[in-house]
């Protein structure tokens, strides 16, 4: 359990988030996938990043229940900068990150897949913010980077997911493959990735970046301080203790409240 850092084919490191029963990851596991990605990309031999998962799904966001039975507001903070220090890792690491989806990807989930560098999935992956139903704010900076703008604010207002097809059909997923196939197929774009100029590959990550329209660090840290907002007013804690009573109405119910329950 935990993360773990591979290298299965020259120039390409797998950085592996495994945190049972659904990858919601506690504040110390976001750290821990910050310092993992950032090492692989100061790495030399290191060409493209490949970031998966183990388990169910890529990502079910924060442990929620960490938060709950934390006094004060402690937990809230920490799970702030350690959302906020692992996307970050992605988004400046030195060379590409392919991050490969399976099962559902939510919350925190889209804040690391929209912000690598191209994403392959599984027909059976699902991407989607149920934040409102679970009293936060967040992650808008990001799922604006996978659909337009009308349909991200349609789906973070209603909490509903869309799948791997619909995200491929609007260009922001490279590859949609069955289950069996997505570690061979997110190895294969990492490949040809990484036989380029691994100098090169560098210099251009750094360009594509310095050309985005949007600060993606200042624009999700703006979001935070409305999270804080809710959480300081109680409107927080009452979503979060019943989304951990029970099973949700919302569409993002299949999870349960395993979501924010690491075994």
């Amino acid at each position: 359990m935990g993360v773990s850092t591979s290298a299965p084919h020259a120039g390409v490191a797998v950085v592996t988030v495994d945190f049972p029963p659904v990858n919601a990851l506690p504040v110390q596991g976001w750290y821990e996938l910050a310092s993992a990605v950032r090492g692989a990309g100061r790495d030399p031999d290191v060409r493209c990043v490949v970031l998966a998962a183990a388990g169910r799904g890529f990502n079910a966001g924060v442990d929620i229940k960490e938060m709950q039975r934390t006094e004060g507001h402690q937990a809230l903070i920490g799970a702030n900068h350690g959302c906020y220090e692992a996307f970050a890792a992605v988004y400046d690491c030195q060379v590409p990150v392919v991050a490969a989806v399976h099962g559902f990807c939510l919350g925190g989930g889209i804040g690391l897949v929209g912000n690598a560098d191209a994403i392959v999935a599984s027909d059976d992956a699902t991407f989607g913010l149920p934040e409102l139903d679970r009293g936060a704010l967040g992650a808008a900076t990001h799922l604006a980077r996978l659909v337009p703008q009308h349909l991200m604010r349609a789906l973070y207002y209603t909490s509903r997911t869309v799948t791997a097809e619909e995200l491929h059909r609007h260009g922001s997923v490279w590859r949609v493959v069955p289950r069996a196939e997505l570690p061979d197929a997110a190895l294969e774009l990492a490949r040809e990735i990484a036989a380029k100029d691994g100098a090169l590959l560098r210099l251009a990550k750094a360009a594509i970046n310095g050309i985005d329209p949007v600060d993606v660090r200042r624009s999700y840290r703006f979001e935070q301080g409305f999270t804080f907002e809710a959480n300081l007013s109680g409107i927080a804690d009452r979503h979060r203790e019943a989304f951990m009573s029970g099973p949700s109405s919302g569409p993002s119910a299949g999870l349960s409240a395993e979501a924010g329950e690491r075994r």
